[in-house]
């Protein structure tokens, strides 16, 4: 071989192992070889889908998760976030709310009053992706997503009614002839990017009718329903809509009300009933949806001295449960976390459980590539009283405050300004504009 084969050769390898080892830097480390947006540092990182609940840095790129690794370097980093003794969540999935805010004064909870913008309750509690429960059905639903999902910056999905008319009123859920499930099924499915589900509600017949068109409708759609069970008098069965009418991954609402008609999942002697165990073990997904008047502490407390723990944590939030016992879904995560809920199970049953009954596996989790939503959280030690619905006061010493919320690596919600820069290191005129 010549000189300056040798020498080619030569070249060639030197070549070839540098770019072997750029190559080996991008596979194993992608954010050293990416601009990152937002680098989140120092944080705890609770994701349970993906098992992590240890010190970790959150690198944001493109709108998306980049990586979550440990100790990522701050070199290609645009901004870079001290969250030292924060945990950082994937963004919260509130998937009991009623959003379908309107002007008709004749009306409840549909295209009315009683609903509430998304936006204007979501980022400060954490909240990315918010699920309006069942305000809209299939008659007003074109609506809601022209008034409502169109102009939210909040992702905004929804169970809709089984009702066509939405939740107008008591006296339209009695309505038998408005509860078509085929029909409600062809607008599920034509609305598939929003539609995640049926509602049942407020029924006051002696029969199964609207469980069983909400199921038969689910069915067609291949989507789970949502009953909020329990205004018939004398009371129907829970042992029948738990084992008989609903099927697995079919959720119960307002786990921890009490009312007269309804049959509460704890009885006079303040023991959880068996069903509800059974029920659990079946599938169905018991929901807290707080609401105005569907949390008692004497359902609430009992339950969890006995080992029964709901399976998703959500708001039910509406213009009559915010400024009440409920207020945010901080607060309601806070109750939980002050009954003796670890901070991990509170976490997983607001963001992976709901991903996962709402069949939204894309969201609730921190995998790389996955839409860059999150929340950054405060764990705050003190004195605390919580609220039920009939005003009675818990003590707890455990408060949660979001003080960071993003959304498609955007930042949404900044308690403290910590993302910010300060003041007087923005150039341009006096309004730092």
């Amino acid at each position: 071989m010549s000189c300056t084969s040798l020498i080619n050769s030569q070249a060639k390898i030197r070549y070839g192992c540098i770019l072997g080892i750029l190559l080996l830097i991008i596979l194993i480390n992608p954010a050293q070889a990416q601009q990152i947006d937002i680098l989140l540092k120092g944080g705890h990182v609770i994701d349970p889908k993906n098992d992590i609940d240890y010190p970790m840095d959150v690198a944001i790129a493109d709108g998306k998760i980049l990586q979550v690794a440990s100790n990522i370097s701050t070199d290609n980093a645009s901004k870079v976030v001290n969250v030292s003794g924060l945990y950082v969540t994937p963004g919260l999935i509130d998937m009991h709310a009623h959003l379908f805010q309107g002007h008709d004064n004749s009306s409840w909870l549909a295209n009315a009053h009683g609903s509430v913008a998304p936006d204007a309750f979501t980022f400060r509690s954490g909240i990315t992706t918010i699920v309006d429960a069942g305000s809209s059905g299939w008659r007003n639903f074109p609506k809601f997503k022209q008034q409502t999902i169109d102009k939210s910056n909040t992702r905004v999905l929804a169970f809709f009614s089984i009702v066509g008319e939405g939740m107008q009123g008591r006296h339209t859920a009695q309505n038998l002839n408005d509860m078509e499930p085929v029909v409600t099924s062809l607008i599920a499915k034509q609305y598939s990017d929003y539609i995640v589900g049926i509602k049942k509600h407020h029924y006051m017949g002696s029969d199964f009718i609207p469980v069983e068109r909400a199921v038969k409708a689910a069915e067609l759609a291949n989507i789970p329903v949502m009953v909020d069970f329990g205004d018939a008098d004398p009371p129907l069965s829970l042992e029948t809509l738990f084992m008989e009418k609903l099927r697995p991954g079919d959720m119960f609402t307002h786990t921890y009300s009490f009312t007269p008609n309804r049959g509460e999942i704890v009885d006079e002697n303040f023991e959880v009933k068996p069903i509800i165990f059974e029920a659990q073990e079946r599938g169905i997904v018991f929901d807290v949806g707080h609401g105005q008047g569907s949390w008692i502490w004497h359902q609430a407390i009992p339950s969890f001295e006995q080992g029964f723990y709901p399976d998703v944590i959500s708001t039910d939030l509406h213009i009559w449960s915010m400024n009440h016992a409920m207020k945010d879904m901080n607060n309601v995560m806070s109750k939980l976390l002050s009954m003796g809920m670890s901070l991990q199970d509170v976490i997983l049953r607001s963001t992976w459980n709901p991903a996962q009954y709402i069949k939204r596996k894309d969201l609730g989790h921190l995998t790389e590539g996955a839409d860059a939503d999150i929340a950054v959280i405060n764990l705050i030690d003190g004195e605390f009283g919580y609220l039920d619905s009939l005003l009675k006061t818990m003590k707890g010493n455990k408060k949660l405050e979001t003080e960071l919320t993003i959304l498609n690596g955007r930042v949404m919600w900044d308690l403290n300004g910590m993302a910010s820069p300060e003041w007087d290191e923005l150039p341009g005129d006096r309004y730092g504009w």
